[in-house]
């Protein structure tokens, strides 16, 4: 079973979201940007709205409450602000989503899995890369614009761009993180 159609508004949002405003524009620049590289590099039409549901369900409980985001993740992770992922995965499972990848790209999308088919490397780089963030935007673009002319190297700059970024922050390493910056070289 899948939730979405092609009928369906690429960013319209679940009746269960938890959004702020802003996230909402973020969620809208995340799947504007999949739109364009998926039909940029002529993917299937399944293909296009498997990444155009990504970008719209990926932070689609990034602003409930933790209590919330714990049971429905069952998650353990450390920072409170990457459990939306596996909040939403399952949730979406619940309802009745079935394509493995997607749920996924949505599951690690805040730390990273080597592991990913091509949705879940794009939501990464997406989610990194939309024009709404303020930092390093030259370079950001430059990436932008390489995705759908070099994914996999877009990829693995992006994917160590993230980790050399976390390290600097002190942010907690997740094996998934690591094992998929060793998986990129």
């Amino acid at each position: 079973m899948r939730l979405s159609s092609k009928a369906t508004m690429m960013t319209d949002l679940p009746p269960w979201a938890q959004v702020s405003k802003g996230r909402g524009k973020h969620i809208r620049r995340v799947t504007a940007l999949l739109g364009e590289w998926a039909e940029a590099m002529g993917l299937s039409a399944d293909e296009q709205q498997c990444w155009l549901d990504a970008g719209r369900f990926h932070d689609a409980l990034r602003d409930a409450p933790v209590e919330e985001l714990r049971a429905l993740a069952g998650s353990k992770l450390a920072e409170v602000e990457l459990l939306h992922g596996p909040a939403v995965a399952a949730k979406l499972e619940r309802e009745g989503e079935t394509r493995r990848d997607l749920l996924q790209a949505i599951r690690y999308h805040s730390i990273g899995w080597k592991n990913w088919a091509r949705v879940g490397k794009a939501l990464y780089m997406a989610d990194y890369l939309e024009p709404g963030r303020t930092f390093d935007q030259e370079r950001r673009a430059e990436l932008s614009q390489r995705v759908p002319v070099d994914f996999e190297g877009a990829f693995r700059d992006v994917v160590r761009l993230r980790m050399a970024y976390a390290r600097e922050q002190g942010f907690t390493e997740y094996p998934e993180s690591v094992e998929l910056l060793a998986s990129v070289g």
